[in-house]
Formats: C-alpha cells, sequence, structure tokens
C-alpha cells in the first residue's frame, strides 16, 4: 500500500536555457515536422540571468491534462504542445518494447505542467525556445527517457532543439522528409571559450508585431532573398562559424554574426509586406557599435538580432565595461530606479575623451529599458530540490510567495 501511495504523484522538474542564432534560422520547408530552410547556429545563454523552470507531474487521480504558463492557466490543447507531449509518449511506449513495465510511469495518466520564466515572455528572448526545450526535458525525465530529444524539441518550437545544449550549437537542417536527421548537435561546450560574454540590450518588452512562425513563412512564399540566403550563403558561413567559434577568432565571430544577422532582416525586408523587426533605436545601436568598433580599430562588439527589436551584443570579457559605459552615455537611463545593469557584475570604466569624440552622439534618453549581461551557460538541468517544484503536492501551482 506504500509503494502505491508513493507512486499516486510522480513529478519531475527541468530548467532550460535560452539560445541566440548568429547564423539564423528563417523559415521551414515542413511546417508541421519544423523543418528549416536551413541550418543555423547558436549560443546558448546562462541560466542564471535567463531561464524556464518546468514541472511536469502525472498522476491517476488527475481527470485532465492541464497546463499554467508563468501562473495562468493555458491551452493544453496547443498542437505544439501535443506534438511534443505525443512524441515523449510514443518514445516511451517504444523503450519499454510495448510491454508495461510495472514500476514505469503509466502513460495513461494525465499529466499537468507548469512552467514559468525568469524574463519577458514574447519580448524577442527566444521564450518559446527555453519553453519547448524545458517542457521536453521535464517530460523526458517524467517518463525516464535518455535518448536524443532535439529532435521532439523541435517538434515544439524549431529554435527549442538548439536549446537541448550547452554552449555552441548547431542544428543540422537534415535531408530526410521525415525529419529524423533534423537535430541539434553540440559545437563546442559552454566552456571552450571563457572570455566570450553577451549584452542584451532591451529596447522594448513589447509582443511582436509579426510572430516569428507566421513571418517565416510569407517569407519562404515571397522572398527570393530568402531563397539564394538558404541555397547559397548559409552553407559556406556555417562552416566559416563553426571555425571562427574552434578557434576562438572574436574578429571572425563577430564580423560573422552582424553580417547574418543584417542579413536576415534584409530578408524580412525582402518578405511581401515587409516585416520590420528593428526600431529606430535597433539602428543607433547598430551604428554605435560600428563606430565602436571603428575607433579601436578591430571588431571589439558584435551585435545580432532576432524578430524583434533587441541588441544581443558579443564581446570579449575586457570589453563589456567601457562598452556598457558607452552605451549607458548614448542611452542614459530613463530613472536611476530599477537597476539599468543586471544579471553578471559589470565593473566600472571611464571614457577617453577620444573615444567620446569618436563614438558619441546625441544621447536619446530611455530609449534601452535596462542591459543584460550574461555568458554562454549549459543546457537544460534536472532540478533536484523537491521545494523548487512549481506544482504542489495536489498537482496544483504552488502559490509562488
Amino acid at each position: 500500500a506504500a509503494m502505491a501511495a508513493e507512486r499516486a504523484l510522480a513529478m519531475a522538474t527541468c530548467t532550460a536555457p535560452v539560445n541566440i542564432a548568429v547564423i539564423k534560422y528563417w523559415g521551414k520547408r515542413d511546417t508541421d515536422l519544423i523543418l528549416p530552410i536551413n541550418s543555423s547556429l547558436s549560443v546558448t545563454l546562462h541560466q542564471d540571468q535567463l531561464k524556464t523552470t518546468t514541472t511536469a507531474a502525472a498522476s491517476r487521480d488527475f481527470t485532465e491534462d492541464r497546463l499554467w504558463l508563468n501562473g495562468k492557466e493555458a491551452d493544453v490543447g496547443h498542437p505544439r504542445v501535443q506534438a511534443c507531449l505525443r512524441e515523449v509518449r510514443r518514445l516511451a511506449r517504444k523503450r519499454r518494447g510495448g510491454g508495461e513495465d510495472a514500476a514505469a510511469l503509466s502513460l495513461s495518466y494525465k499529466i499537468h505542467i507548469a512552467s514559468e520564466n525568469n524574463f519577458p515572455t514574447a519580448a524577442g528572448l527566444a521564450s518559446s525556445a527555453a519553453g519547448y526545450a524545458c517542457l521536453v526535458s521535464a517530460l523526458a525525465r517524467l517518463y525516464g527517457l535518455e535518448e536524443e530529444l532535439s529532435e521532439v524539441a523541435r517538434r515544439g518550437s524549431g529554435s527549442a532543439c538548439r536549446s537541448m545544449f550547452g554552449g555552441f550549437v548547431q542544428w543540422q537542417r537534415g535531408e530526410r522528409p521525415d525529419g529524423t536527421d533534423s537535430l541539434a548537435l553540440q559545437v563546442a561546450p559552454e566552456t571552450h571559450w571563457p572570455e566570450l560574454r553577451v549584452l542584451v540590450l532591451v529596447v522594448s518588452g513589447e509582443k511582436k508585431p509579426v510572430g516569428s512562425t507566421a513571418g517565416m513563412q510569407t517569407s519562404v512564399e515571397t522572398s527570393p532573398l530568402l531563397k539564394h540566403r538558404a541555397e547559397v550563403v548559409v552553407p559556406e558561413r556555417l562552416a566559416q562559424m563553426m571555425q571562427h567559434i574552434r578557434d576562438r577568432d572574436f574578429e571572425g565571430f563577430g564580423q560573422l554574426a552582424m553580417r547574418d544577422s543584417n542579413q536576415f532582416h534584409a530578408t524580412c525586408l525582402d518578405t511581401f509586406p515587409p516585416i520590420f523587426y528593428l526600431t529606430d533605436v535597433s539602428r543607433h545601436i547598430i551604428a554605435l557599435a560600428h563606430r565602436y568598433n571603428a575607433h579601436h580599430g578591430h571588431t571589439k562588439v558584435a551585435y545580432s538580432f532576432d524578430a524583434g527589436p533587441n541588441a544581443v551584443i558579443f564581446a570579449l570579457a575586457d570589453t563589456v565595461a567601457e562598452f556598457v559605459e558607452v552605451v549607458k552615455r548614448s542611452f542614459p537611463p530613463a530613472t536611476n530606479g530599477d537597476q539599468f545593469v543586471r544579471g553578471l557584475p559589470v565593473g566600472s570604466a571611464a571614457l577617453s575623451p577620444e573615444l567620446a569624440a569618436a563614438v558619441l552622439t546625441e544621447p536619446v534618453p530611455g530609449a534601452v529599458q535596462y542591459i543584460l549581461h550574461t555568458k554562454p551557460g549549459p543546457g537544460p538541468q534536472l532540478v533536484d530540490d523537491p521545494s523548487q517544484h512549481l506544482l504542489g503536492p495536489d498537482g496544483l501551482p504552488r502559490s509562488r510567495a
């Protein structure tokens, strides 16, 4: 009887990271299986600054599958959530060779899922990547799966397959129509390049004007530039970028990251009707980065923008303090209240008069809401501490005091 009570509620909690593509994914060749028109390459960010936490629980007593996002109940029937659930259960069934293992969790039990981000959702901070990577990790843990799961995460959100690994990650386009070879591979772990740092300049926490899912399919249908990019440009760039990462060559890495970001946004402009993700502030940051690099005579900072206005700036650790000071002087914080620089500590730096004269232009107060300082980090983690579960013993969300 004790065993039966013990098995009444099974629970697993995981965390998963955000990733930023430096060779961009834009466009699917199969919208159902989420197969991309080109391979992509990303940097996984550290979970101390940006992460999703997800708890999955199963019980014979649950009457229906349920989902809570950031404390609010959400639609568990969402096709992509269902695709992930279906795939994980299918793998669990296959793994058990069809026979029900008495010790294993019953696949017929309904499940409750709670997920929380420590950053604003849909603000162009890749929340779907972290969210689906986390969902799949927690479900896999619940059902005792160990295998290659990036393929399952891909069914939730394409970029989520890259969040299944830490460090530097390639999502291979794959060739097969069934998508079995469209998966993520780690190019190098986060420890490979310890000096690399990332600054997220949050321009706006608003939801984007055109969601990525709709936007990229309009691009596939209407942009000849996107077709050229996928077939001709990306394969060469991917090989170059992997080499720059292996060599820890920041000059090459930074230049290519900026060029690829710019080309991605060019394909958005080439889409008909055109899609605008960058704002005046985004363009201001781009110009600032180029003036800063020109002043120093080499690439010290590199920007990359996803489907939104927030800038992701790559730099080496010894550049961070000075560049943060440049950003502060260019976009003075609207209030000195809510801290402007968040995340990893940033030292103070004085700007030389030469740099100030060459790089700074008329300040735009309040244009950047805050700066998040982070670095590359590991893939999904299992949370062992039961007090960290997002669901209580009753399988309902704990009130987060």
